[in-house]
């Protein structure tokens, strides 16, 4: 160990050579960053996380630069992999990883702790009867607006500076993000614009203007997408639905949540869209109990973590699931690095298993969940096998913003 810029230095060589540094200072996180821009040193690693590799050969650069709203708690990550002996997450291309940390999330849970709700986790017999173990329900479909979105919307709006809200907030979202994000608004007195694709429900859309938002319609949601990117050219303050760790850390107070109410917990089934819901509440868990499963769950047309996962880094889909909630274009990188490392298994469940959940939720649950928050019922059924009678399964069932046309709409094109 020797000191270098006013901080501690580790080598060790396990694979390849590495460097540990924890800084004792912006400036001397600043010294360090400006030798990594020189070239010098070019395997690099801080103690927020790690890269594996397979070759000693590799020529990665790897720089975890710090976010600028908080001292040294967020590292970026950028690798620039120069040919194929690269067996780290990422590989000929600049990508970014921000990781949030288990303080973060506290701090988001007392930020937003006057806006939300504290919603339920309760036991439920009939589902426990029927998988043979003991299963709760995470009522995040009680939270204000339907869905879980204004945990992390209020957490993203409350750390606007007063400047940033006089200019107006747009966010892209297919229901879900867009009521969180014009209901924070309207709370907050924020201006907001939501852009939707438009086979967005009617239901999401109605709700939408009704917390205040101006809804504006395109054709898919990549056209949303960039959509929303000119408005943030205009001068808006732009509101990414999952990438963004503002974001992640406001959906990862679900999991303080689920370790208070249920501390003998084993198992968490959440469902994946963009990933914001599944990292920052595996980050919580992994955190406070190692030992508890993480399973991820999406349905067929909505798998773009199940894509992600296969191939080895993000991928864009076009999404065709009935579950319109989860149809993320692609997810976070954030959420895949999270959860290549601690997710037990992801399952890809079809519309049709996910609407036999959703009835069986609502004729002996008595909860009307959206086919996004349904899927993890599905997802627990074929996981059965994993379960004993001693393990304790939350599902968390995020949304419930589900109209009787949909219902009907289901029913005809399922059964």
């Amino acid at each position: 160990m020797h000191r270098e810029g006013g901080g501690e230095v580790f080598d060790f060589r396990p694979s390849l050579p590495i460097l540990v540094y924890r800084p004792e200072s912006l400036t001397a996180g600043r010294h360090l960053m400006g030798q990594l821009a020189n070239g010098n040193q070019p395997e690099r690693l801080f103690e927020n996380g790690r890269v594996h590799h397979k070759s000693r050969n590799c020529h990665c650069e790897e720089r975890f630069l710090r976010r600028s709203n908080s001292l040294f708690a967020h590292w970026r990550l950028l690798c620039f992999a120069r040919d194929d002996t690269c067996g780290g997450i990422f590989k000929h291309s600049e990508k970014d990883v921000t990781m949030i940390t288990l303080n973060d999330v506290r701090s988001a849970g007392q930020t937003i702790a006057p806006y939300v709700k504290r919603t339920p986790t309760e036991r439920n017999h009939t589902l426990s009867e029927r998988l043979r173990t003991n299963v709760y329900l995470k009522l995040e479909l009680f939270q204000k607006t339907g869905s879980f979105k204004p945990r992390g919307a209020f957490n993203k709006m409350l750390h606007l500076r007063d400047e940033e809200k006089e200019r107006g907030v747009v966010a892209v979202s297919g229901g879900n993000f867009a009521q969180g994000v014009a209901y924070a608004g309207k709370v907050l007195g924020v201006r907001t614009h939501i852009v939707m694709p438009q086979y967005t429900p009617h239901n999401y859309v109605a709700a939408t203007k009704s917390y205040g938002a101006q809804v504006e319609l395109l054709p898919d949601v990549q056209a949303a997408f960039d959509r929303a990117e000119e408005y943030k050219r205009q001068g808006w303050i732009y509101f990414h639905p999952y990438d963004d760790p503002d974001i992640m850390q406001g959906h990862g107070t679900i999991g303080l949540e689920l370790l208070e109410d249920v501390p003998q917990l084993t198992d968490v089934i959440i469902s994946v869209g963009g990933g914001a819901l599944m990292g920052g509440n595996a980050v919580v868990i992994k955190e406070l109990k190692p030992s508890v499963r993480i399973w991820t769950v999406e349905t067929e047309g909505a798998d773009a973590m199940g894509r992600a996962l296969q191939a080895g880094k993000v991928v864009h889909i076009r999404p065709t699931s009935l579950a319109k909630t989860l149809g993320a274009p692609y997810v976070a990188a954030d959420a895949l690095w999270i959860a290549q490392r601690h997710v037990e298994d992801h399952i890809i469940v079809s519309d049709a298993q996910a609407f036999r959940a959703q009835v069986l939720l609502l004729e002996r649950a008595k909860v009307l969940a959206e086919l996004a928050a349904s899927c993890t019922l599905a997802a627990a059924e074929r996981l059965q096998d994993n379960f004993s009678s001693a393990d304790h399964v939350v599902l968390v069932l995020c949304g419930g913003n589900v109209s009787l046309d949909d219902l009907t709409e289901y029913k005809r094109l399922l059964e």
